[in-house]
């Protein structure tokens, strides 16, 4: 089971004044230097929580069907199933008819219900589910917390710059960032 992301995010949930107002800054000369933290911010909120923030597009490669005819989409929120392909034995490709599945992504993870189990007729990677997931197309639609987890992490990085290489980053967490996201991290029991 190998899950990536195939269309990233059109925008960032915070954007380079936010930041800037967070960092106090008035000046230009570190734009880029900002906005390389916000996208690392992001990613880290991301991957720390099992979420897609702003809306974007990803793919679950998969051997076989779960005998369940379940599969756990690891992305929160789910919005949609774009496609299920399944691929034979010589490498064609066979659209899922979207009526044979169901999607419950209200639940975390999201799952996806197959009515009957599609049978790939190659070893590896043979039955590829693409999804949208993120909680909007613009910064306003990701909750508060996550943006605040975000400046946290962007004021951190910005700080412990000079102290580090950028090969040695992130070299910390700062006090507080852990209780942002923990509402929003994925339990396992």
């Amino acid at each position: 089971m190998t899950l990536f992301r195939t269309v990233a995010p059109a925008a960032e949930p915070v954007t380079l004044s936010e930041a800037k107002r967070t960092l106090r800054l008035d000046h230009d000369s570190e734009d880029e230097l900002i906005g390389g933290l916000i996208r690392a911010a992001r990613e880290e909120v991301e991957a720390s929580c099992g979420l897609a923030l702003i809306d974007q597009s990803w793919r679950l490669a998969l051997d076989r069907m779960p005998r369940s005819g379940r599969v756990l989409l690891r992305r929160h929120p789910v919005r949609e199933v774009l496609s299920v392909t399944v691929y034979g034995s010589e490498g064609e490709a066979s659209l899922v008819d979207p009526a044979s599945y169901r999607l419950d992504g209200t639940s975390r993870p999201a799952r996806l219900h197959f009515r009957a189990v599609p049978a790939p007729g190659v070893a590896m990677n043979g039955i590829e589910i693409d999804f949208s997931a993120g909680f909007g197309e613009a910064g306003t639609d990701v909750p508060d917390l996550l943006k605040r987890a975000m400046l946290v992490l962007v004021a951190h990085w910005y700080e412990f710059r000079a102290s580090f290489s950028g090969a040695d980053q992130p070299v910390s967490f700062p006090p507080g960032y852990e209780r942002l996201i923990a509402p929003w991290r994925s339990r396992r029991l």
